[in-house]
């Protein structure tokens, strides 16, 4: 591998400049070989933004030329590639995570998502760490939206007759798989199921079927979200429309695969969210929505 290397020189009276410079030079990431040297993998992207830095130091006076080089053996390269470590700034991000954990903070979620996204984007070479603060911060972002904790066990093929007229329970202020899992519960496997929106999921009725939360009877399995694993688990998921509906989410849920209308379907869901006094309500109104998307993709489906 090679790295572009900017050589820069400023004058001393040009402070203003050189923290300009330096400023520029630190959001893109670039490792520093020695002082007044900046390096970056070697890219065309890296080429053309290390191209007006290098105008902005002529432009005051400085010197900058942009080289290439690369290590003369694997030690050398090795060396100039740990320049790059990134290990400091996802440890005291993995503190502040954990910091967050064990105080019960999740509010702090979304700006250390933040951060972690804005050291992903300058972690050219990533590894071990990265991967760490990752699971941290999921670890995080599951307790901030109360979701569970995925289980590793096989999904058991049930029969609808064996649920109907149930009582089911899930956690109050529902979004979107919650949302979609009770709208499929009641449209597809219990017509007259009725729901109770627990504030705590562990005063859950023994009598009530739970669902999406540590310890239901349907929640995560594996890499599926709880509407996924009803699906699955009452034979729906051979159903095209349903499976559609299953990667949208999926995609809100907990990420992954990007589906091209999702953003559009939780901007409506959001907007009813915001609307409805009470969850009942807001199913109302969710299942409004999924009974015309589910409608859109039966149409679109070819029939032979």
């Amino acid at each position: 591998m090679e790295f572009l290397a900017l050589f820069v020189s400023l004058p001393t009276r040009q402070s203003a400049g050189r923290m300009r410079v330096w400023r520029a030079l630190r959001a893109l990431g670039c490792a520093t070989l020695r002082d007044g040297v900046y390096l970056l993998p070697d890219s065309a992207e890296h080429a053309a933004v290390l191209a007006p830095i290098a105008e902005e130091v002529r432009a005051v006076q400085g010197t900058a030329d942009l080289y290439r080089l690369g290590g003369c053996d694997e030690v050398q390269q090795a060396e100039l590639v740990a320049l790059f470590d990134r290990g400091p700034d996802y440890a005291r991000l993995l503190e502040s995570i954990r910091a967050a954990l064990a105080a019960a903070n999740p509010r702090t979620a979304h700006a250390l998502r933040r951060e972690f996204k804005a050291i992903v984007a300058i972690d050219y070479f990533p590894g071990e760490a990265q991967k760490q603060a990752a699971a941290a911060l999921a670890e995080l972002a599951a307790v901030a939206g109360g979701e569970p904790r995925a289980v590793d066990e096989r999904i058991r093929r049930v029969a609808s007759a064996d649920f109907l007229g149930r009582t089911w329970a899930t956690r109050k202020n529902l979004w979107v798989d919650r949302m979609a899992s009770a709208w499929l519960i009641r449209r597809f496997i219990d017509r007259k199921a009725k729901f109770l929106w627990l504030d705590n999921p562990k005063k859950c009725p023994k009598t009530a079927l739970g669902f999406d939360f540590d310890g239901a009877a349907f929640t995560h399995v594996g890499s599926r979200v709880t509407f996924e694993v009803l699906a699955a688990s009452f034979g729906l998921d051979s159903d095209p429309a349903l499976t559609r509906i299953a990667a949208i989410v999926h995609f809100l849920d907990v990420g992954g695969v990007p589906v091209a209308e999702a953003a559009g379907i939780e901007a409506v869901l959001a907007g009813a969210r915001a609307a409805a006094p009470d969850d009942d309500k807001l199913l109302t109104e969710a299942s409004r929505v999924l009974d015309n998307l589910y409608k859109n993709y039966q149409q679109e489906i070819p029939h032979e």
